[in-house]
């Protein structure tokens, strides 16, 4: 940190130099833990919501099932599942599986991206459900297969409709990874836990860890807001 920033801090107990840092470090875990979660979630939900549009129950009712179990729990009972269960399992710790999620950051991961997953394929499915009927006409009269509808006509007008649900999912996943604390990994509610302990002043603590997720809320829906006026450009008037 700055040597100005320390003396500037100097007097204060609380907002130290090393508790700043700390924050700091909570911070990049947050930002670390929702990034990949999100993308692998996305990654995930995408072919997940094609198959789940199939009429076929072999194929759409796995995943609904998925979805109904991850969409109908709540995401504290399955990262608690996840971050005690693995352990439980016969075996694991003699294999390289376990030096993986032996760390908090990982059984973490993969209960956000599988929750995150269920929630986006069905925001993605929704989507594509609703591309309009002439759209998907106008393909096949041009001659256009299932995979080249689906990858030039389907999936870019599905996206435009999603974006503004996906920002709400975004949102929702990053105020949902405050609860990864619970099983020791430090992000920015674990820092804030931690300095609350350590100083018995939660107001501090807490409040400036709630201005900090604002804050990246703000950027959020910023940056969202940008994104959809990019993918909806087409429907500005001539001139406007």
């Amino acid at each position: 940190m700055p040597e100005f920033l320390y003396e500037l801090l100097s007097g204060n107990e609380i907002f130290t130099g090393p508790t700043i840092m700390e924050y700091w470090d909570g911070l990049v875990t947050t930002v670390q833990l929702v990034f990949a979660s999100l993308m692998l979630g996305l990654i995930l939900a995408v072919p997940l919501a094609i198959m789940r549009t199939s009429r076929n129950p072999l194929i759409n009712g796995p995943i609904w099932l998925f979805t109904y179990v991850f969409r109908g729990t709540p995401l504290l009972i399955q990262l608690y599942i996840i971050y005690y269960g693995i352990a439980q399992i016969e075996g694991i710790q003699q294999t390289f599986w376990w030096d993986i999620f032996r760390e908090a950051f990982y059984p973490a991961l993969l209960a956000f991206t599988l929750n995150t997953a269920a929630y986006t394929t069905e925001i993605i499915r929704g989507a594509i459900i609703a591309t309009p009927h002439g759209e998907i006409e106008a393909a096949k009269a041009y001659g256009m297969s299932w995979a080249l509808r689906m990858r030039r006509i389907i999936l870019p007008s599905a996206a435009r409709r999603a974006v503004q649900a996906y920002s709400n999912e975004v949102i929702f996943m990053l105020h949902s990874s405050a609860i990864a604390s619970v099983v020791t990994l430090v992000d920015l509610t674990g820092a804030a836990r931690n300095i609350y302990s350590r100083f018995y002043a939660p107001f501090d603590a807490f409040i400036f860890v709630a201005l900090i997720y604002m804050v990246l809320t703000f950027i959020l829906v910023f940056a969202f807001r940008k994104l959809e006026n990019y993918l909806l450009r087409h429907q500005r008037p001539v001139g406007g």
